[in-house]
């Protein structure tokens, strides 16, 4: 069977899933975990223009909570206790050679799950990626900054200081968040529940934008859900009630203009922080 076809057999019977199941299954998740970690695959990719999710990977990652077990770490000044395959990280035991291999920069603090990927010339300052997440070369997750599970973020993005990329990790057949190539994600700023930034995007420090929240079209009025379009320019808003000024004004998210020079020297990442 191929490793597609055995994740879907055992997605069907997953209530029957346990430490104890059949080994070969075990080694099956295993390998996808190991793949997602390396790169070789990822959970949604685009193709043919479109975001498509691939089902079986994040059902993988699902049945791997069912088949381990909950393990004790002791460390210098803390302990943690968690799912035993995920309790040592992404580059845990590595060498200065690993880390040359890999290609990125990581600062201490920034806890990266095993299962996870990081491209080439990519930052991590202390910042947290959880498994399934996709984070693709030159860019930077800054301070206290969340790639949630199997969140794809683009090239050359720069996700600020305490922003959030929600995870999406089920219902299976769901769009994880998609941050395409070039987005700069102002800081204190949450994008979750699926939504998809458009390719050259800027959004304003402090934005929140899940699939309810309206995306508005300043020049043209028109109200969208869910996806940003590529190189807009984006910042908090209110809507009023039309029927009843009077009324508490809604949150919306606000598409001010398109990108240009003078926007993106402010929000261009720093090469020097890559050397």
């Amino acid at each position: 069977m191929s490793i597609e076809n055995i994740i879907n057999e055992a997605w069907e019977k997953r209530d029957q899933i346990t430490l104890v199941s059949d080994e070969n299954l075990k080694n099956t998740v295993n390998q996808i975990i190991d793949d997602l970690d390396s790169g070789k695959v990822r959970v949604a990719e685009k193709i043919n223009g479109e975001w498509t999710t691939h089902q079986y990977l994040k059902k993988a990652i699902m049945l791997s909570f069912r088949m381990y077990p909950m393990e004790n770490l002791n460390g210098p000044y803390s302990s943690w206790y968690d799912k035993a395959h995920l309790l040592k990280g992404k580059t845990a035991g590595w060498s200065k050679e690993d880390h040359e291999k890999a290609g990125f920069r990581m600062v201490p603090n920034s806890p990266v799950r095993k299962g996870s990927y990081v491209g080439k010339n990519a930052v991590l300052m202390p910042c947290y990626v959880n498994i399934g997440a996709y984070i693709d070369e030159g860019t930077m997750i800054d301070t206290f900054a969340r790639a949630g599970s199997c969140s794809q973020i683009g090239k050359n993005c720069h996700i600020s200081a305490g922003s959030g990329v929600g995870g999406v990790l089920e219902p299976a057949q769901a769009l994880p968040t998609i941050i395409e190539d070039n987005v700069f994600l102002g800081a204190m700023s949450e994008v979750v529940e699926g939504v998809i930034v458009g390719e050259g995007s800027v959004l304003s420090m402090g934005m929140y934008i899940g699939q309810s929240t309206k995306i508005v079209d300043r020049k043209t009025g028109e109200i969208t859900y869910g996806k940003i379009p590529p190189y807009s320019v984006v910042v908090p808003g209110s809507l009023p009630n039309k029927n009843n000024p009077a009324a508490p004004s809604l949150y919306c998210a606000v598409i001010i203009k398109q990108v240009d020079e003078k926007t993106r020297s402010k929000t261009s990442v720093n090469d020097l922080l890559r050397e």
